[in-house]
């Protein structure tokens, strides 16, 4: 058994097909399918579930793609500690975020580039929960995200800010109950549509804590993923929306208004694996504030 091999069968489990991955590795099918028979026969039993309409990992695969993925990193890794000892700093880096949080990651990145520019890094955006999973299972190598505490066990973390969830309503929308300075509390706009975004969203976990602290029920009327299509429902005073103070700070146009208790929080804050960090996320880290 080989990397070669490894790296075919993790590219044919990514991919979800032989085509695919062939077009990924930038070889014909038939050296995929091959490389893949000669290791099953290598192994004693197959590693994927063949039909005409799909391929998918028997047992034997879902075991054996984590701990492939694992060797193939440690490789790079190695790689990478010696292009360090020599002065040269290469290497790929994964960075997970989420649509809404940012907290400066731009500059980071590109500060990164003008320092080590054999430095490859790859962006991936999805939901804080296959983020965290991606971190797990060592398909992303840092993150900038924000979890609640339960979500932190296992990672390492840094936080990077921290801030109250504001309500945003269209202009004119009366809203009931708001105090005397203006604020509200999560009961009385409990029964206003609401704009919600899909669970899995870091603003939805923290949206849903808030309202069971406060003991209060309430329905979602709109459900999205998108926070620009947020946005525009409230605009358009379709309903009312909770979301972070520094996203809330894009639409300068809706009025906005504080919670007087049991207001949703938000941290972001970088997270990844425990152990030492590569030297290519390392290097990434020290630009990340």
């Amino acid at each position: 058994m080989d990397l070669r091999q490894m790296e075919v069968v993790v590219s044919v489990a990514d991919t979800g097909g032989f085509t695919a991955a062939a077009r990924r590795l930038n070889v014909v099918q038939s050296a995929v399918s091959g490389t893949v028979r000669a290791l099953e026969r290598e192994l004693g039993t197959a590693l994927f579930d063949r039909t005409t309409h799909r391929v998918a990992l028997t047992p034997a695969g879902e075991a054996f793609v984590p701990a492939a993925r694992a060797a193939l990193r440690a490789a790079e890794l190695a790689r990478e500690a010696v292009d360090a000892v020599r002065g040269q700093l290469r290497g790929r880096v994964t960075v997970g975020t989420m649509q809404g949080v940012w907290a400066g990651l731009h500059h980071a990145l590109a500060a990164l580039r003008a320092e080590h520019p054999g430095v490859v890094v790859h962006l991936r955006q999805a939901a804080v929960a296959d983020i965290r999973q991606a971190l797990r299972d060592g398909t992303v190598d840092l993150a900038v995200v924000a979890l609640d505490r339960q979500q932190q066990r296992g990672l390492r973390t840094r936080l990077l800010s921290r801030e109250d969830m504001v309500l945003l309503a269209a202009p004119g929308r009366a809203l009931p109950g708001v105090t005397p300075n203006g604020e509200v509390r999560l009961a009385d706009i409990a029964g206003l549509p609401l704009v919600d975004f899909t669970p899995g969203w870091a603003i939805r976990y923290a949206v849903d804590r808030a309202f069971r602290a406060a003991g209060v029920d309430r329905g979602t009327t709109f459900e999205v993923n998108d926070i620009v299509a947020a946005a525009e429902l409230v605009r358009n005073d379709l309903g009312v929306c909770i979301m972070p103070t520094s996203i809330a700070d894009r639409f300068p146009d809706l009025p906005r208004y504080r919670f007087d208790r049991h207001a949703p929080n938000w941290k972001v804050m970088v997270v990844r694996p425990l152990g030492e960090a590569p030297p290519a996320v390392a290097a990434l880290l020290r630009h990340i504030t």
